[in-house]
């Protein structure tokens, strides 16, 4: 219950500007950037992590394993997560896209990685300056993110369609 209530206190504020508050407290770098967009998103992951669970926790098959005497790490181990493993692999694809765009965003601001470390957001921040003589600059490192985060999506949703039982055929 208490790790419920400290995820809510988490997602009442914007990830983003949580992100930024995370990274003004703890000063810039790439392991206070993995650290602050780790905490951001561990709160919607908690929540679809905890409803997986839940569901799985009040099916048959978790029943049949408690009258046949099998300890509950047993159940836990070889039932509830296997079958709670489907939308939480979903949920991690779709907030690693969600992760990349906050990692170049906070480094396009100054507040994530740091030069000499290549960022795409960083790279995006230091190709403004030359946008008239050379948009490449500028232009590859959006394309790259935007492809990464398509994929990210793509891969999420086709899990979804391929987890999914009421979308399998047959």
């Amino acid at each position: 219950v208490l790790i419920m209530r400290l995820t809510d206190i988490l997602l009442s504020f914007p990830a983003i500007l949580l992100a930024i508050a995370l990274l003004a407290f703890l000063g810039g770098g790439f392991t206070n950037l993995a650290l602050a967009i780790g905490l951001v998103y561990v709160g919607p992951f908690t929540r679809v992590a905890r409803a997986a669970v839940f569901t799985v926790r009040e099916e048959l098959f978790v029943e049949a394993g408690r009258s046949l005497g099998s300890r509950d790490w047993r159940i836990l181990l070889k039932a509830v997560l296997p079958a709670a493993a489907a939308p939480i692999v979903i949920e991690v694809t779709l907030r690693l896209a969600y992760a990349i765009l906050a990692e170049a965003s906070l480094s396009f601001l100054g507040l994530g990685t740091q030069p000499p470390t290549p960022s795409w957001g960083l790279m995006i921040a230091e190709g403004r300056r030359f946008l008239s003589l050379s948009p490449w600059a500028t232009v590859a490192p959006g394309f790259a993110i935007m492809l990464l985060v398509l994929g990210f999506n793509l891969a999420g949703d086709s899990l979804r369609d391929a987890l999914d039982p009421r979308t399998r055929k047959g």
